[in-house]
């Protein structure tokens, strides 16, 4: 066992508004440069749809995250086929999405805004026109962008190309998408930061790596050759290309912000509440193993890598590892390790791409079922709460989401959401604490309380669980820190060896173990 660290996250999809102050906060701090106009590292999507930029989930097309080949040394590869592909195609990559994806071909816009404020007297109301943020051609006419689908907009057409349709008849699509019977939700997305990232495994320079200290992943901007394999093999499409810089961007997780033990701006930002950051502790060496499952088993796989921080075994082999008590003791908090372990409320965001993903979404339930009455009042027939064959969302919809196909685990989720309003409003409404219900979904009344509170009524501290970085404790040479990065098969023993060849080394002149800036280490040195 080979405990490693990583920072996860959780979004509450049942309380998301779809307000995008997520994505003003991020896109306000970290892409309002030049280069970055398309790059939108948070966005919210409306789902049914084909999102941003347009069908990033039909890895048929982008050749994104991995696939298994059936051998027992190497179960997994990239699916865009890994080294001899890509070299093969190092100075033109030929799967990855284009500018129209994002954007129209004219790249992404802004409007005329100078004509509202400084137009010339006419008979009409002035007009702000779209302008394209590249060209700077005005009047452009504008087929796409990072929230075109906001509200269904348009999901009656672009939602018959949504690949969550998949395991669906034609006709039952269609009745699903029609008007009448129309459902959706919202999806925020940000960077997985993934326990085990397609973009850092693609990378032929080696940028793109894991910090070992919290699990974020990082592009390294001096290392970084613009090759733009991370943004093929990352599935989730959060990985983009500077045109200004000729580099790499992808969210950092406001590592900054992190390390001082605060949230990211765009989780401190949310109005609804709806997101968590904690830490957990996962095995290392059976990352692959778990990845390497059926589709419909990587949701379990994943939950039993994750190690249990009360645990004498785990808490021996982290200390080992060099992780502090004061992380462990926020892992013993962290409201992530309670909704996707202990709870199982939460899923991972199609766990088929086998990235293993460090964000984790509780999926959407329906509205109460009501009417109105003859004196226009909001009555129900029966019962207030709806069944779990009467949600909205269809589950076979959801289950291709957030478990690879499987029902099992989405129902298990919804189910004990379910039980926990049906508890709920049988002690506020009716003034009975009945926990039959309860019991019937493997939630006990503590259990209950807790994630009641947390769900509904927790202050920030609760919410966000985040260890400050203490870098006086860690005991690693900041020079070898990073983590794994390149073609390496993230196996921590041949790296390690292959990172202590290249940082051993004396530095001339003084005799430390500074190591000159990419000097390999020569035989007998």
């Amino acid at each position: 066992m080979k405990v490693a660290q990583q920072t996860a996250m959780v979004f509450n999809l049942d309380k998301c508004l779809g307000c995008s102050t997520c994505t003003v906060a991020c896109k306000n701090v970290w892409t309002n440069r030049e280069g970055s106009e398309y790059m939108w590292w948070n966005n919210v999507e409306t789902k049914p749809g084909i999102g941003y930029p347009r069908e990033w989930e039909n890895q048929d097309i982008y050749k994104g995250g991995f696939e298994r080949t059936g051998k027992e040394k190497k179960p997994l590869r990239l699916r865009n086929r890994g080294k001899v592909s890509e070299m093969l195609n190092l100075f033109y990559n030929p799967v990855q999405p284009t500018m129209d994806k994002y954007y129209g071909k004219k790249g992404p816009f802004t409007f005329t805004y100078e004509d509202l404020q400084a137009s010339e007297q006419k008979q009409q109301q002035p007009v702000a026109r779209p302008k394209s943020l590249v060209t700077g051609e005005e009047d452009i006419e504008l087929t796409w962008g990072v929230n075109w689908e906001d509200n269904a907009a348009g999901t009656h057409e672009t939602g018959k190309k949504d690949v969550n349709f998949a395991n669906m008849t034609e006709a039952e699509r269609d009745a699903l998408l029609a008007y009448e019977k129309v459902f959706y939700f919202y999806l925020p997305r940000i960077c997985n930061h993934c326990m085990n990232p397609g973009c850092v495994a693609a990378c032929p320079s080696g940028a793109g790596y894991k910090r070992e200290e919290d699990g974020i992943v990082l592009i390294d901007q001096d290392v970084c050759r613009a090759w733009r394999y991370c943004v093929t093999s990352c599935p989730y499409k959060k990985t983009y290309f500077n045109w200004r810089s000729g580099k790499m961007e992808k969210c950092v997780l406001c590592y900054p912000r992190v390390e001082t033990g605060q949230p990211p701006a765009c989780f401190h930002a949310c109005p609804g509440r709806i997101r968590y950051m904690g830490p957990l502790l996962y095995d290392l060496d059976r990352v692959t193993e778990a990845a390497s499952k059926e589709d419909w088993e990587l949701v379990a796989a994943q939950r039993d890598i994750i190690l249990d921080p009360n645990d004498p075994e785990v808490i021996e082999a982290a200390k080992r590892e060099g992780i502090s008590d004061y992380w462990l003791e926020a892992c013993r908090r962290s409201p992530v390790y309670k909704m996707f372990v202990e709870w199982e409320i939460a899923l991972p965001l199609h766990p088929e791409f086998r990235t293993m993903p460090s964000l984790f979404y509780v999926p959407p339930e329906s509205p109460m079922i009501t009417m109105l009455d003859d004196n226009d009042c909001w009555t129900s027939d029966g019962d207030w709460l709806p069944a779990l064959d009467e949600f909205r969302v269809p589950m076979a919809y959801l289950a291709s989401m957030f478990a690879g196909g499987n029902k099992d685990e989405v129902k298990k989720a919804l189910s004990r959401q379910l039980a926990l309003r049906r508890y709920r409003r049988g002690q506020e409404v009716d003034g009975v604490t009945n926990t039959d219900e309860l019991e019937k979904v493997g939630l006990t009344k503590e259990a209950a309380d807790e994630m009641y509170r947390l769900l509904a009524l927790a202050f920030l501290n609760e919410r966000f669980v985040i260890p400050t970085a203490r870098r006086e404790d860690s005991g690693q040479d900041p020079f070898i820190e990073r983590g794994f990065t390149g073609f390496t098969e993230m196996a921590p023993e041949a790296d390690m060896k292959r990172r202590l060849r290249f940082h051993a080394a004396p530095h001339e002149g003084n005799g430390s173990k500074i190591a000159d800036e990419g000097r390999p280490v020569k035989e007998g040195e």
